[in-house]
């Protein structure tokens, strides 16, 4: 029996050898070593990567000034699940846009999760490629943050996360660069020394009623079952530029209708609905008059009048006598005024 031999061949990129292996053979013995050598060595080829992080995908994430507590608690719950993601202090609503490409600069990353709130209740989310472009902007609905949702689902913080998407994506352009820019920017780069080598929860990313459905769920080792962990939110697409946060218009939302003229609209409804009441009741007080006839005595008025009984019929001829006059009688008063008089 050959013994175990280790060689080591030519240098690699990464500046290492490869690593030549001798196996035993499995029946008989070599007539010499040389020729045994040659049958029973292979080469284990080398890593591709080495272990290096080669994709170097930062994304920073922040706010503008006025946004309100639940979205602070979702961009505290993206930071979570994204070990490549970076922060910085809130950009004041008098800036341009265009800031924000300095800004990136500056944190040195090439992907920004930009959130804009107006009104103090509108919530816009800009998704953008630092700092050549594409961008989009969506509008942000139903938001359901970590600490709202009480889920069961669970996963390791850092870890690398599967992107899974809708098949809309792949059957219209603009979802279809919409998929690409997601891709790059909420997929964690291999070898990220923030990042955990595990895979252990997915991102969902579906299309329903024009909106993209955002979820994020767990894989159970036992039966590949999935378990929602949270966050989740709905976008609803307005505008895809070509540059980073501004640019030529590359596709445009005709379904989108701004959170302005919905409350618009709502308002109009409710007060269409007040004028109708105030209408029917008119008509109702224009038909009872007209129905109810004018009466100008009332019949019920003789119900419990009895009828007299019918006297004869009696001619006098003679005249009634005459009556006799009867004396006034003097009252107390003149009574008493004469004994005062007799007194004296």
């Amino acid at each position: 029996m050959s013994t175990l031999k280790r060689k080591r061949g030519g240098r690699l990129p990464g500046g290492k050898k490869a690593k030549k292996v001798k196996t035993l053979a499995d029946v008989g013995e070599p007539a010499t070593d040389n020729e045994q050598e040659k049958k029973d060595e292979f080469t284990i080829p080398p890593p591709v990567s080495m272990g290096k992080w080669t994709n170097k995908e930062r994304v920073l994430i922040f706010s503008s000034r006025g946004t309100d507590f639940r979205t602070r608690h979702l961009m505290q719950d993206l930071r979570n699940i994204m070990p490549h993601s970076k922060s910085d202090t809130k950009m004041d609503r008098k800036d341009k846009l265009f800031v924000i490409n300095e800004v990136c600069e500056m944190k040195n990353c090439n992907k920004c999760l930009f959130f804009e709130a107006k009104k103090k209740q509108d919530l816009y989310m800009w998704i953008s490629n630092s700092p050549h472009g594409p961008s989009a902007k969506f509008l942000v609905q139903n938001i359901h943050t970590l600490a709202e949702l009480k889920m069961t689902g669970n996963c390791l913080k850092g870890s690398r996360p599967l992107l899974s998407f809708d098949p809309t994506f792949d059957k219209q352009p603009h979802y279809a660069l919409l998929k690409e820019l997601f891709i790059q920017t909420f997929s964690t780069p291999r070898y990220h020394p923030k990042s955990q080598p595990f895979v252990d929860h997915v991102f969902t990313f579906t299309v329903v009623d024009n909106r993209i459905w955002f979820r994020n769920y767990q894989i159970i080792e036992e039966d590949a079952a999935l378990v929602e962990i949270g966050p989740r939110f709905v976008l609803n697409l307005i505008k895809m530029f070509q540059g980073s946060f501004g640019g030529p218009t590359l596709y445009e939302n005709a379904h989108f209708k701004s959170p302005n003229m919905h409350r618009r609209e709502l308002r109009q409804a409710a007060a269409a609905r007040v004028r109708e009441r105030q209408m029917v009741k008119e008509l109702q007080r224009v038909k009872k008059a007209q129905l109810k006839p004018e009466i100008s005595s009332d019949v019920t008025e003789g119900v419990f009048d009895t009828p007299a009984p019918e006297k004869p019929v009696t001619i006098e001829t003679e005249p009634p006598e005459p009556k006799e006059k009867k004396k006034k009688k003097k009252g107390k008063l003149f009574k008493r005024n004469r004994m005062q008089m007799g007194r004296r």
